[in-house]
């Protein structure tokens, strides 16, 4: 395994974010799951592959399906909200012991 792969992802579930690297480079689209053990995102509508698929109990239709496909976390940037723009994001730590994200470029919390 090398150390990206145990490293916790910063991206989570619902962010917007930004491709930077591939085929669908410069698209954004919201992140559906991500699998930090693998180093892979989902985000929806981008890296859509076809699936030719049987029918059976849960896909009546059969046929081919078009669906997303994970790309890895480090062909994706976090979209800042206020920036508008493709950041890195940092953690702090706020006295209490709670941990939040923020945005490298314009240094404002994310949540």
């Amino acid at each position: 395994m090398n150390k990206q792969s145990l490293k916790k992802s910063r991206i989570r579930k619902g962010d917007m974010v930004v491709v930077i690297a591939g085929r669908d480079r410069g698209k954004s689209g919201k992140v559906l799951s991500v699998d930090p053990g693998v180093g892979k995102v989902v985000v929806e509508k981008l890296n859509m592959i076809k699936r030719h698929t049987k029918p059976n109990q849960k896909v009546k239709q059969g046929g081919i399906l078009e669906r997303e496909a994970p790309l890895a976390i480090s062909n994706v940037l976090y979209l800042c909200p206020v920036t508008k723009k493709p950041t890195r994001l940092g953690v702090r730590t706020l006295e209490g012991g709670r941990r939040i994200r923020f945005s490298k470029k314009s240094n404002d919390s994310v949540e």
